[in-house]
């Protein structure tokens, strides 16, 4: 049963990071490189989240093997054995000596080697706008030459340090500042993560917060979206001006070329256009350099505009369904009713999913039930919380986790063990891992969801969950007292083997590893009160805050787009209703003037014929149930409604 734990683990995870990768990047259109590492790290890391709680499980087992050892010491080897076994239950979940080891070895190693040299020099590969992917190698070795020039900085003055003590010694302390630093970022990040997690889902529960939530972020969106239109525009400027310059004989046409390929269908056809108006202009020649920096550019505004596209259609999407639900809950019918029909109706909305229950789900439940997990994530942030400040104190043990821990494995109840695990950490990591997929660094990070975010931004978020995981792991085992330097246990967690621990050197385990998580309590408070978010509003980063006066302005200007915006689709629809109708009436009056100018052919016809031959039209013009019959006069209005 172990194996087979253990492979579904690994399988189910594996879809789980395939599955987020198809939702923020694009399978078929992003380097297959870029693709193959971030999934890798993204697997890498949720990896071992999921293995952890076996992990511990396990650690408990032989924990009780080794205890239940040492009081039937004085026993035969064969007898010791069986004794210890018949003491302590095997869990279902156990996973065989020598499996683990090799296991996490393989998983740590593999991402730190993705977060301190792959993925910083794919990033470099990804972005570079050379032409060659010999010339992107040589443009991303030139970038990372400082990057790893600090690496071997802090590589030589470890090194000097451990030459005063021991150099079996160089490797753990290379874990631990690594560890180190994860755990710096690791406060950080849970601290928001903690707060706004729960505060979220209470607030989705009052309508009107998302709405005007929603306005306000499209008032953003809107001029971001003109900005990256306008980038664009003076991009593919530039690109006309090359494309006219440089011949078809010319040995950089073929670099011209390729930057074409990346440019817009309408810019492509206008520029080739211009280009046959425009022979006998003559124009600067570009250099090659010239070319590698246009082409980066081009492919940066091209990306920057297809997401705001894409953002811009989401938000009017959301906009319209929460406007829908104001709409809808005054309804006496109990039916959800959409401003405009959905482009696709799947199975589950025909037959599930109906009008109906979503009336009620949108309408009745949805309030209580976002309200119900704001309130049990409150709870678990406050149970963290105390846990983090609280972990160090071994007698007694203050620490919720720890004390969760110890209760089932007194009673060596390994499922509860193992579901107290999983629920802990994975909760921290939601926490942590959200504030990842949330966070935005100008337009140099920021994921995207509907296959949109860019290279840069992926391979980004790999670093980061490869450097936070590893600490997030090791904070987790301090919470629960695995950790054998406070517990001081017999047997340790393999993870926590592999990787070592902060409590080789004597600062770092006495002072930064005990107190820098009490951090986490300031970074809730500064959160709570949106500390963060009024900074950034100070140096023009609008972030919506309720109480805010300029957020209530862009609120404003938010719901004057949107409606607009709603009031071009509603004409756009009439337009397109119209043309139906006319087509409608054009193919019956053909009809109709067809058989009356044929009386002496179809007089001696049956009733039937007539009204089939007078029906095909209206079938063909695709108005569903529309049957016209000889002697109706119905208005456009009619039809519409």
């Amino acid at each position: 049963m172990s194996g087979a734990a253990l492979a579904i683990v690994v399988v189910v995870v594996f879809f789980l990071a395939l599955y987020l990768l198809q939702r923020y990047g694009d399978l078929w259109k992003q380097q297959r490189l870029v693709l193959l590492g971030t999934l890798l790290s993204w697997y890498l890391c949720f990896l071992i989240v999921f293995i952890l709680p076996l992990d511990v499980s396990t650690t408990i087992y032989k924990q009780c093997v080794d205890d239940s050892s040492n009081r039937t010491g004085s026993v035969a080897g064969v007898r010791h054995i069986t004794h210890s076994e018949a003491v302590c239950v095997e869990p279902w979940s156990y996973i065989p000596d020598g499996v683990l080891p090799v296991f996490w070895r393989v998983v740590y190693w593999t991402s730190q080697f993705l977060t301190w040299l792959l993925l910083p020099f794919m990033q470099s590969y990804a972005q570079s706008g050379a032409f060659s992917m010999v010339g992107k190698i040589k443009t991303a070795l030139i970038e990372n030459a400082i990057y790893y020039g600090t690496y071997l900085l802090i590589f030589i003055s470890l090194l000097i340090y451990v030459s005063a003590h021991s150099l079996a010694e160089l490797l753990t302390i290379g874990i631990t500042a690594a560890n180190t630093w994860g755990l710096f970022l690791l406060v950080l990040l849970l601290g928001y993560g903690l707060v706004e997690i729960p505060r979220s889902y209470w607030l989705s529960s009052s309508h009107v917060y998302l709405l005007s939530k929603t306005y306000f972020k499209a008032a953003k969106m809107a001029t971001e979206k003109a900005a990256a239109e306008e980038n664009l525009a003076d991009v593919m400027d530039e690109v006309a001006d090359v494309h006219a310059s440089v011949r078809y004989n010319h040995f950089l046409r073929k670099c011209v070329d390729t930057i074409l390929t990346k440019c817009p269908i309408e810019y492509q056809e206008e520029m080739g256009r211009n280009v046959e108006s425009s022979h006998g202009e003559q124009n600067v020649l570009p250099t090659k350099r010239s070319l590698f920096n246009l082409h980066k550019k081009v492919i940066s505004a091209v990306q920057r505009h297809r997401q705001t596209q894409v953002q811009w259609l989401i938000l009017l999407e959301e906009a319209f369904h929460l406007e829908d639900v104001a709409k809808s809950k005054s309804s006496p019918l109990r039916r959800f009713t959409r401003s405009f029909p959905l482009a696709h109706h799947g199975w589950i909305r025909r037959f599930i999913y109906t009008p109906t229950v979503e009336w009620y789900w949108e309408c009745v439940f949805r309030q209580g039930f976002c309200r119900l997990l704001a309130v049990v994530l409150c709870l678990l942030s406050a149970a963290v919380v105390w846990s983090e400040c609280t972990f160090f104190s071994t007698h007694p043990v203050l620490s919720l986790f720890a004390v969760f821990i110890q209760m089932a494995e007194k009673h060596y109840n390994y499922v509860c063990i193992e579901m107290a695990s999983f629920v802990i950490i994975l909760f921290m990591c939601i926490c942590v891992y959200s504030t990842v997929f949330r966070i935005r660094v100008f337009n140099y990070y920021n994921l995207v969801p509907h296959h949109q975010t860019d290279a840069y931004s992926l391979q980004f978020s790999g670093m980061l969950f490869c450097r936070l995981t590893p600490p997030l792991c090791l904070n987790f085992l301090g919470l629960i007292h695995m950790d054998s330097a406070p517990l001081s246990r017999n047997t340790e967690c393999t993870k926590k083997h592999i990787m070592g621990s902060m409590h080789l050197l004597s600062f770092i385990s006495d002072g930064f590893y005990i107190y820098y998580p009490m951090l986490v309590l300031l970074l809730c408070f500064a959160t709570f009160y949106n500390l963060g978010s009024r900074c950034l509003n100070l140096l023009g980063l609008y972030q919506y805050i309720a109480d805010d006066e300029l957020a209530s302005d862009l609120v404003d200007e938010g719901r004057e787009l949107i409606r607009r915006e709603r009031r071009r689709r509603q004409r756009a629809e009439e337009g397109q209703n119209r043309r139906w109708v006319g087509q409608f009436y054009t193919s019956n009056n053909f009809s109709h003037n067809f058989v009356r100018g044929q009386d002496n052919l179809f007089s001696t016809l049956p009733h039937w014929f007539y009204w089939f031959v007078l029906s095909v039209p209206a079938l063909v013009s695709g108005l569903e149930g529309a049957v016209w019959s000889p002697g109706s006069h119905w208005e456009d209005e009619n039809w519409l409604h």
